[in-house]
């Protein structure tokens, strides 16, 4: 791919209006009907991947890209024994193992790209799709890496089109009432938020030895841009990518967009001005199995400093802020009381003090649906909830829990100029270098 650079000023007032819902760019066939059905292409079959393409499957999906075979015949072949087979759910699409090859054949007949991949391969199939004017759904996080989604919230911006972050919950019920709750001021000035998720990837050596890889596995397609490393069964395809640095971000990675989530969208918070972490000692090949992360957010307007800290896999706690918990969820602590929530319910604290409660009037209105907000985007430019003027800059926050992590230090953070300034070690781990033809530049 040609290098290409986005003017910060350009795209930054691109970006005002795409989180605004008016996108400036054309769609891949301007000339789509008010009837017509979305020409969607997936990249990624299977596991996530699969509860996408259902999420989307109203539209047209004319093109489906896997390294893995298996999965492809899974979708599009009958299934069963002959006799008794299940007729192919998608039997015309047009196949591919290699993403960039689709996008480059398919320009002019794809209107949209969902990318449910594996993190080390989030931006450089979005990217290829956003600079041909294909509109955007991905999966959490929404980069391997924080510049990589600085890049795509630029580009995308600039390209004008339709983003939106795999992060389903934000379209319930429930986060949009404790969104309100929060600034209505039920609890007062919330200072200090605790986020947890009892879960861990990571751990473990690399494995000796190599393996040959299935022939049903296209595994150099599969490795993309990340170092040649060898096949192994069972230690990276399917799932266990996630906690391997060269490929995932462990589960801060996988978990943090969707419970941060929550503390961002209700306190409009962005940029951290610092963050730190604790957790075992580094590995180079491998994610912790428990981490804690602690970040400072600045004051906005008359809303206090913010102090959000992150635990996971073995650092998650019992109790938070003298409340027992479940195994996952937010605290919120503010000058009046606190509130937990979790996906599907909130509580208040002290619950004598609110027993009585009333509260605030629904203001923020009902999804239309996760999958039907991005879809109505890419036809009428509507803005999404999880668009990628959020969440970029949460998966900005999320993953700068990783870079302080692995450097061993208190990073002091700029970022507008997505710069860590009192570590030169550490602000090399905000990017990473990539294998000849994957670069993002």
């Amino acid at each position: 791919m040609p290098s290409r650079t986005v003017s910060r000023r350009s795209a930054l007032k691109t970006m005002s209006f795409a989180s605004a819902g008016v996108f400036t760019g054309l769609a891949a066939r301007p000339s789509l009907a008010a009837n017509d059905k979305l020409q969607i292409a997936c990249i990624g079959t299977a596991n996530r991947a699969g509860a996408n393409i259902d999420g989307v499957a109203g539209q047209a999906i004319v093109a489906l890209c896997d390294i893995d075979d298996v999965y492809l015949d899974r979708l599009t072949k009958p299934q069963g024994q002959a006799g008794n087979s299940k007729p192919a759910r998608f039997p015309d699409v047009r196949i591919y193992h290699d993403y960039r090859e689709m996008i480059d054949r398919d320009v002019g007949k794809i209107d949209a790209v969902v990318v449910s991949t594996a993190d080390h391969h989030h931006v450089p199939a979005a990217i290829r799709a956003v600079r041909n004017k294909m509109h955007i759904y991905c999966e959490k996080p929404l980069s391997h890496t924080v510049h990589e989604a600085r890049l795509i919230t630029e580009e995308a911006a600039a390209a004008g089109v339709a983003t939106q972050l795999g992060t389903q919950i934000h379209a319930g019920d429930n986060y949009r009432r404790v969104v309100e709750m929060i600034r209505s001021g039920a609890i007062g000035n919330v200072h200090e938020v605790h986020v947890w998720v009892g879960k861990g990837w990571g751990g473990g050596d690399r494995p000796a030895g190599s393996e040959e890889p299935p022939k049903t596995l296209h595994w150099d397609l599969w490795l993309g841009p990340a170092p040649v490393r060898p096949f192994v069964a069972g230690r990276y395809h399917p799932a266990q990518w996630r906690r391997w640095w060269d490929f995932g971000n462990g589960t801060l990675g996988d978990m943090g967009c969707h419970y941060m989530d929550l503390p961002f969208w209700a306190l409009d918070l962005k940029y951290p001005t610092a963050c730190e972490a604790e957790g075992p000692p580094v590995h180079p090949e491998t994610c912790p199995l428990g981490l804690t992360v602690r970040y400072d957010f600045p004051a906005r307007g008359d809303r206090p400093a913010v102090r959000l800290t992150w635990y996971d896999g073995s650092m998650t706690p019992k109790e938070v802020t003298g409340e027992k918990v479940p195994g996952s969820g937010v605290m919120f602590v503010g000058s009046e009381g606190k509130l937990f929530a979790d996906y599907g319910s909130f509580r208040l604290f002290p619950e004598e003090k609110f027993a009585r409660f009333t509260p605030p009037p629904q203001s923020i209105p009902k999804s239309i649906g996760h999958y039907a907000e991005w879809i109505k985007a890419c036809r009428e430019g509507t803005p999404t909830t999880c668009n990628f003027s959020y969440s970029g800059p949460l998966s900005e926050a999320v993953l700068l829990g990783n870079v302080a992590y692995r450097s061993g230090k208190r990073i002091e953070w700029n970022g507008p100029a997505m710069k860590v300034t009192n570590a030169s070690d550490a602000d090399a781990l905000v990017q990473k270098a990539y294998r000849s033809g994957w670069d993002v530049s």
